[in-house]
């Protein structure tokens, strides 16, 4: 064969092949992303065993997270900032993802401060935020089964019995429909970055 002819029929069986593992490449994973804002779990997490109760008053449970997914928000309804703005976040990005095709998961708002979030409480306070946010609380003990289980912190602060604080940790979970902890975003939060990561988490 000349040698030119020879050449030119080297590098094309050598495009051919190269393209088509590059097309074989992008067909496996050309369709996956990474997050960019949220910390994915290496491996995921169960929940601990827990008993609560949401605004309905109906139980909920490491069963209630399974089936589909969630986020979870620890935070009460006296909080002055970070647990409003947060959930006004999630509902914005909510509403985002829907509006263009998306399935958002369910927001689960815990009470950290159950003392004063009775069910009622709660479902009057959640009910600002929209469909598709439910509102927790139950004893102290049970709150803190779940929230050592996922690390996350609360204590009260301030002198008074009658008015006081709760300092907490204000990370919003990813909770996986196997009800396993997926993924974690860490605060400062955005609505951008939930509307970014969330569909690529999902899968949606």
């Amino acid at each position: 064969m000349n040698p030119v002819r020879k050449f030119l029929a080297i590098t094309f069986l050598f495009t051919a092949f190269s393209g088509g593992a590059v097309f074989l490449y992008l067909a496996f994973n050309g369709g996956k992303s990474e997050p960019s804002f949220a910390t994915v779990l290496p491996i995921t997490k169960p929940l601990p065993e827990f008993s609560l109760a949401d605004q309905n008053g109906a139980p909920f449970n490491q069963d209630s997270l399974r089936g589909g997914w969630h986020i979870l928000f620890f935070g009460f309804t006296h909080c002055p900032d970070i647990c409003p703005a947060t959930l006004q976040q999630l509902a914005i990005a909510r509403d985002r993802i829907i509006a263009d095709g998306g399935d958002f998961p369910e927001i689960v708002l815990v009470s950290v401060d159950p003392e004063r979030d009775s069910t009622e409480v709660m479902a009057a306070y959640v009910a600002h935020f929209g469909e598709g946010v439910t509102g927790v609380t139950g004893s102290i003990g049970e709150v803190q089964t779940l929230t050592r289980g996922l690390g996350i912190f609360f204590a009260k602060s301030g002198e008074s019995a009658d008015s006081y604080s709760v300092d907490h940790s204000a990370a919003v979970l990813l909770i996986d429909p196997d009800g396993n902890w997926h993924a974690v975003f860490s605060a400062p939060h955005d609505i951008d970055r939930f509307v970014a990561d969330i569909p690529i988490l999902t899968g949606g």
